[in-house]
């Protein structure tokens, strides 16, 4: 079959920049780090007010997140997060299954916490805002978080550990979560602001 020469020489360009086009996605994908929480050494823990005076702390056993990135300072970080409710510990067991019921999160409907990243902006050496989308008793809002990078370091067994700290404040309201009783003297029983600290040790993986 003959092809004229003008069309032949756009074939080969299309050609071209399509092997290009392949060529740099397979190199993204080549030089993207997976990483994996390291449990052991992680604590996802949260502080809300209690009767205006005091706070109740509490932390959730049960986690799982992957991180993405490409770069070494984890600024294009891509993170999905997942949290098991049912595994909240406030250190009373009658205050947890509360926790659990349909008078907050309702465990037994909306099982999972998750996150999922949308960007992991550098504001200065080893800080970040890190912004996303929470969903929590089946309602899904954007959240901006605080993250102080800790450094990159190798274990003594050869494993690449990456530390982070997040927190950020969230209103339990805004989630649905409306349990409103009041004290005789004005103020809420349990507070509306949560406030999050997340310590968190990644493991490369390799």
């Amino acid at each position: 079959m003959f092809v004229p020469l003008t069309n032949y020489k756009i074939m080969k360009k299309i050609t071209l920049v399509t092997a290009i086009m392949i060529a740099s996605v397979v190199s993204t994908i080549a030089q993207s780090t997976n990483w994996v929480i390291d449990n052991v050494h992680s604590k996802i823990q949260f502080n809300i007010d209690h009767m205006v005076i005091s706070e109740v702390s509490g932390y959730f056993h049960t986690y799982e997140g992957t991180i993405v990135s490409s770069k070494d300072d984890f600024s294009d970080a891509s993170i999905e997060f997942s949290i098991d409710v049912n595994s909240i510990d406030t250190d009373n067991e009658n205050r947890d299954g509360d926790l659990k019921s349909d008078n907050f999160f309702d465990a037994a409907k909306y099982p999972k916490i998750t996150f999922k990243s949308s960007s992991m902006k550098k504001i200065a050496d080893g800080k970040y805002k890190l912004t996303g989308d929470i969903t929590m008793h089946g309602v899904t809002k954007q959240v901006i978080l605080d993250v102080t990078y800790g450094g990159t370091v190798n274990d003594p067994w050869g494993n690449t550990k990456a530390g982070f700290k997040l927190t950020g404040d969230l209103n339990r309201k805004d989630f649905g979560l409306t349990y409103g009783a009041t004290l005789e003297a004005g103020g809420l029983v349990v507070g509306e602001e949560v406030r999050l600290v997340c310590r968190i040790e990644l493991i490369k993986q390799k």
